[in-house]
């Protein structure tokens, strides 16, 4: 048995990143790109105005300038200025040769196509954007493992691009294991429960970008598991299983994985909850065995899954994505073991909710964040930082 931090580095250092795929960049959004990306033109592609105004080229005492020229963004003609003109110009719109500033319209007085204005009103060069100033043909404008956010998005359709290589979500299949699931919308006999770790976990898959992920329910049957093992090994890049991984006379988890062949990276974690935490490999397949109780479940995910999710679709720091945060209150940890305690994040302070039962889901309508204790951490005082995870 390990503790959170090795069990942690151990899967830091067994995981890959997976190869790369073009989507289109509408398609992209929450992905990292595999290689960098250089601007193939200059953008803007040409001097443009930065206001609603007048261009026309500036001279330090002149004050009146004749409208010979009206040029709207969009507008693919060439214009070109005399001394003493002006262009009456928009948002967006290519600077007309001959012009070297732009005065909003604002400060400006037109009577009969002369407009006029205070010489203290502008300075030469004003509200141009000039040609490049985003970026320039052949530079460098990100780096690989850059997430695709929004504004990512947007640059990359800036410099012309509609499809972006990236790396590729990993395909994952999840054997739900137990006699007593029923789905929901079933009417429950005596002795059984609702399946809610699938929806948990194609819910966290979801967070996580991925929405194909293939699901199975199998009894509490060795043949049965070690079949659908067996199919689920040779088509996946993660293979998930949730139950029969302790030590029960009918959890064959473990004795099915080490039958197929799969290489344990660990096996149990010194935490609560998800002690008989399981993480293995075999060839490229990548094997997550976690317990059965259902905020185990979520709370093992969000600690081990979650990060190794990530990496493999790209994101090079997994393992760095905590915040320390002080708690509201004073907090006694009951075990030796390291607890994931479900918190709530409120005005910047954690508080630690109660309910921390490893079946219990009711504090989830509140939970915001996840509080790690480590084994060394006995008590925590009102005001300590703690270590918090985000969903």
């Amino acid at each position: 048995m390990i503790g959170v931090r090795e069990a942690k580095k151990i899967l830091a250092r067994n995981i890959r990143q997976l190869p790369d795929e073009m989507i289109p960049v509408s398609d992209a959004l929450g992905r990292f790109i595999s290689k960098e990306i250089f601007s193939p033109i200059d953008v803007p592609p040409f001097d443009n105005s930065a206001m609603d105004g007048f261009a026309f080229c500036h001279e330090p005492n002149k004050t009146n300038y004749r409208i010979a020229a009206n040029i709207q963004a969009g507008d693919t003609a060439t214009y070109s200025l005399k001394k003493g003109e002006a262009a009456r110009i928009f948002t967006g719109a290519p600077i007309p040769k001959g012009a070297d500033t732009v005065i909003q319209q604002e400060l400006v007085t037109v009577i009969n196509d002369i407009i006029s204005f205070d010489k203290a009103s502008v300075q030469v060069g004003d509200n141009i954007r000039l040609c490049g100033a985003q970026c320039k043909v052949g530079e460098t404008i990100m780096k690989q493992g850059t997430c695709i956010t929004p504004g990512v998005a947007a640059l990359l359709s800036s410099i012309g691009l509609g499809h972006i290589s990236v790396v590729r979500y990993p395909k994952v299949k999840v054997i739900i294991t137990g006699n007593e699931l029923v789905e929901p919308g079933v009417l429950l006999r005596h002795g059984e429960i609702y399946n809610s770790n699938r929806l948990s976990i194609s819910a966290y898959l979801k967070l996580s970008g991925i929405t194909d992920a293939q699901f199975v329910h199998v009894k509490d049957n060795y043949e049965e598991l070690r079949s659908r093992v067996q199919e689920a090994l040779k088509a996946c890049d993660v293979l998930i299983l949730s139950g029969g991984i302790s030590s029960g006379e009918y959890d064959f988890v473990y004795r099915v994985l080490e039958e197929e062949g799969v290489q344990p990276l660990f096996y149990k974690v010194r935490q609560k909850p998800g002690k008989p935490l399981y993480a293995g490999k075999k060839d490229n397949t990548f094997i997550f065995a976690l317990p059965g109780n259902p905020a185990a479940v979520i709370i093992c995910f969000n600690q081990y899954v979650k990060p190794c999710l990530s990496f493999m679709a790209g994101n090079g720091k997994p393992f760095s994505y905590s915040v320390l945060l002080p708690l509201a209150h004073d907090w006694v940890k009951k075990t030796p073991l390291a607890n994931i305690l479900k918190a709530e994040v409120k005005n910047g302070e954690v508080t630690i909710l109660s309910g921390q039962d490893s079946f219990n889901l009711q504090p989830f309508v509140s939970v915001n964040a996840f509080a790690l204790l480590y084994e060394e951490d006995t008590k925590k005082n009102k005001g300590d930082l703690i270590e918090i995870y985000y969903w």
